[in-house]
């Protein structure tokens, strides 16, 4: 009875101390002194927990030292003991009253510390194993009675419930940490204002949770929401990109990284892939409201990897990170949609302002009170003042000699009636405008076009008119005076051939010569100003340079000079045959001139199609045309011979226009090329 009390009294102190904040090894200590103090008989009491190898190590027991050896240095290892391997799967009590008889305990510690008799139970909680408990005496069998076993199993199960409420107690511990965590996360990252802010605070909490500060975030691409668009990087972690490609390579050597990172963000889930003996990788998906940024990989700290609680602790830290994540990537895109339309709308009104002011001709707008409100570079303004100058000042300041001129009345119908205007400018300054207003919703826009050089070539073409005029009776004339000419020349003939006047056939030869010398120029006189159109035919330019190609190499030939012909092949054109022979000799026989006994004279003919014309090419070796001769080319009656009329160049130029075509010179000291250009 007295036993039976006592027994209640250590289980009810068991108890207490249960309920007590006392640490679980102090309350297996007490444990194992309430089972010393039962089971008297006993030599050493021993509380072996499992461990996560698969192993028992002792945490409590009594005594403290066994032959030598510390009970805290105690492993069973269910693979070699067959006992502990039994209760394990049993989760039962066995009791082995003679160890000579039974195979089943480890033999070495049996062996070592002469072991009788063995008593095994397992702690356990709901069928959730925690440990094992051993009692064995030293030398002699215990003798262990069924009531002493099951008091023993008492106090285990006491042990049991210690066990149970420290674990449980320690997972509200930790789910309080989590959620306090949770909550700093939560608070710190609502105060995040950028993407980069948000990742540095996951990363730094996933390093406090996880250990490492190795840590990268491959972000999607947030329009094509497949590929990668965004890498960051952990600025803690010494690893650089490369290190971090290596590592993830590593991580699956059957799958590429990016084959992971699709697989994580396709399935949603954590993938925690180890290292086989190395650090391995753990890879968490980046999801808010269902939808995947990302993924995050950290790679472990050490060999030993991640447990399941710290895996969703991380899990959650990132969780926590995705809304906020997903809130400022949408204000990043609302952001980057704002700029892009800013800088859409900036290089519209650039384009706008570039337009206006590559225009040449002066262009501002007005406000209703007649402010200017906008000028371009090319608007004329009085006494040489800037736009800067005159912006946001009267126009009437500006301009306050317009006023009561047709001018100012036009701008003010403009203005007033809200109807365009077009009129012109007579005199501002010695210049003359062309001004055009038009209406707008706060006042006017107007245009001034500079048309003073305008006015000087209508002024030109007037005098060139009268002296077309005066060309065109020249050429009257000259037809007539050609008639009595050719009657002078008839009788002078006669003359000459008269037997009583044969000493006077040499003043009849001279007066014949000036006759025909005058009559030439008469003939080419006429030829530059004459404007009719030429009787044309398709011919090929090729013929006709084959044509006077003899003429050409005998004047070459006498002057002990060389010529090349090349020619390709040419589309025809419409010709006048006489006319171009013309400007081909003319222009082969100033090119001879020009150049020394030696020379070489090159004809060529070619279709040039970025012009779409046919080009006659014609260069001499000379030593180039002076500049001031070049501005006076073609001019009638200019010449540098001795004995030329001025007129053979005009010729050609006349030639040319008849034909559509152009003459263009290039020239330099090493020569001349006359370059004729047929347009089709």
């Amino acid at each position: 009875m007295l036993a039976e009390q006592t027994r209640y009294s250590r289980l009810a102190n068991i108890t207490k101390i249960i309920n007590t904040k006392l640490e679980l090894r102090e309350v297996l200590q007490h444990v194992t002194q309430a089972i010393s103090e039962e089971i008297v008989q006993c030599s050493s009491v021993g509380v072996f927990m499992a461990q996560n190898d698969g192993t028992f190590r002792a945490v409590a027991g009594k005594p403290d030292v066994i032959n030598g050896q510390k009970l805290e240095t105690q492993v069973i290892d269910p693979a070699t003991d067959m006992l502990a391997k039994q209760v394990i799967e049993t989760r039962k009590t066995i009791y082995i009253p003679d160890t000579l008889k039974d195979e089943r305990p480890d033999r070495t510690p049996v062996e070592a510390f002469e072991v009788k008799s063995l008593l095994a139970l397992p702690i356990c909680f709901e069928q959730e194993l925690f440990g094992l408990v051993f009692l064995f005496d030293f030398g002699k069998p215990m003798y262990l009675t069924e009531s002493e076993i099951q008091s023993v199993e008492a106090y285990v199960n006491m042990a049991a419930v210690a066990i149970q409420n420290a674990k449980t107690f320690k997972q509200k511990e930790e789910l309080i940490a989590e959620n306090q965590l949770l909550l700093n996360v939560a608070r710190e990252l609502s105060m995040c204002s950028s993407i980069q802010q948000c990742l540095d605070k996951c990363f730094h909490y996933l390093a406090k949770i996880l250990g490492s500060e190795k840590i990268i975030a491959h972000l999607l691409e947030p329009v094509e929401k497949k590929t990668v668009g965004l890498t960051k990087v952990n600025k803690n972690s010494d690893w650089t990109e490369t290190e971090w490609s290596n590592k993830l390579a590593a991580a699956d050597p059957s799958r590429s990284y990016e084959e992971l990172a699709e697989e994580a963000i396709a399935s949603k889930k954590v993938m925690h892939i180890p290292g086989e003996g190395r650090k391995g990788l753990l890879l968490i998906p980046l999801v808010s409201m269902g939808e995947a940024l990302g993924v995050i990989a950290v790679a472990e700290a050490d060999a030993a990897g991640y447990d399941d609680s710290r895996v969703h602790m991380a899990q959650s830290i990132v969780d926590t990170t995705a809304p906020t994540f997903s809130n400022l990537l949408h204000m990043d895109q609302l952001e980057n949609m704002v700029e892009e339309r800013t800088s859409e709308l900036a290089n519209a009104n650039e384009k706008v302002a570039s337009v206006i002011e590559s225009i040449t001709d002066g262009f501002f707008a007005l406000n209703k009170d007649w402010e200017y409100i906008y000028i371009n570079k090319h608007q004329f303004l009085p006494h040489n003042k800037t736009a800067e100058e005159v912006m946001g000042k009267n126009m009437w300041e500006v301009f306050p000699s317009a006023a009561k001129t047709a001018m100012y009345e036009e701008f003010h119908r403009a203005m007033n009636d809200r109807v365009p205007v077009h009129f012109e400018i007579d005199s501002l300054e010695d210049y003359f405008f062309e001004a055009v207003a038009y209406p707008y919703d706060e006042g006017i826009c107007c245009m001034l076009k500079d048309v003073t050089e305008k006015r000087k070539y209508e002024k030109e073409l007037k005098r060139l008119a009268n002296l077309d005029l005066i060309g065109q009776m020249a050429a009257g004339i000259s037809h007539e005076v050609r008639n009595p000419m050719t009657t002078v020349r008839g009788f002078l003939q006669l003359l000459e051939q008269e037997e009583g006047l044969q000493e006077h056939a040499g003043h009849f030869h001279l007066m014949i010569e000036e006759l025909d010398r005058a009559n030439a120029i008469i003939t080419e006189f006429l030829s530059v100003g004459n404007t009719r159109t030429s009787e044309v035919q398709m011919s090929n330019l090729n013929s006709i340079i084959e044509g006077i190609s003899r003429l050409i190499k005998i004047d070459t030939s006498n002057q002990r000079k060389e010529i090349e012909i090349e020619t390709e092949e040419i589309p025809e054109l419409p010709l006048n045959h006489n006319e171009i022979r013309q400007l081909i000799l003319n222009i082969c026989r100033n090119g001879l001139e020009a150049m020394e006994p030696g020379g070489l004279l090159y004809i060529s003919t070619y279709y040039r199609v970025d012009e779409n014309c046919v080009v006659l090419a014609i260069q001499d070796q000379g030593e180039g045309i002076r500049p001031e001769v070049m501005e006076k080319i073609g001019t009638p009656f200019f010449t540098t011979k001795d004995d030329g009329t001025g007129l053979g160049m005009g010729i050609c130029y006349a030639i040319a226009a008849r034909h559509n075509a152009t003459i263009e010179i290039k020239t330099s000291t090493e020569g001349t090329t006359f370059f004729t250009k047929f347009y089709l």
